[in-house]
């Protein structure tokens, strides 16, 4: 479910930025690369999974499912904290900038 997870965030963020591809103000393809680098891992962390369990791999417990299934939330979530992070220190389109350095009257 970690795997699944993380490559429905990958292909939905690659759509995303493919749409706005030339210009990329909101830096979505940082975005991208974090989670292809995730499913990347988690694919990897299949492959060995496989190996070790062989058959049992494929019926897993709805409990482990779903531990799975949170693990992988909680990774999505976290790439998108780094995207703001990182979207909020490059202010792409200046309005952090203008918001802290606003004169008031």
């Amino acid at each position: 479910m970690t795997l699944l997870t993380t490559v429905f965030a990958a292909i939905i963020s690659t759509i995303i930025w493919y749409k706005n591809a030339p210009k990329d103000e909101m830096k979505i393809g940082v975005l991208c690369w974090l989670y292809w680098g995730a499913s990347l891992m988690w694919f990897v962390d299949a492959i060995f999974e496989y190996m070790e369990l062989q058959a049992e791999y494929f019926t897993p417990e709805p409990v482990d499912m779903l531990n799975d299934f949170y693990l992988g939330l909680s990774v999505v979530a976290l790439g998108l904290i780094i995207w703001l992070a990182i979207l909020l220190i490059k202010d792409p389109k200046g309005v952090v900038k203008a918001s802290l350095f606003k004169k008031k009257n």
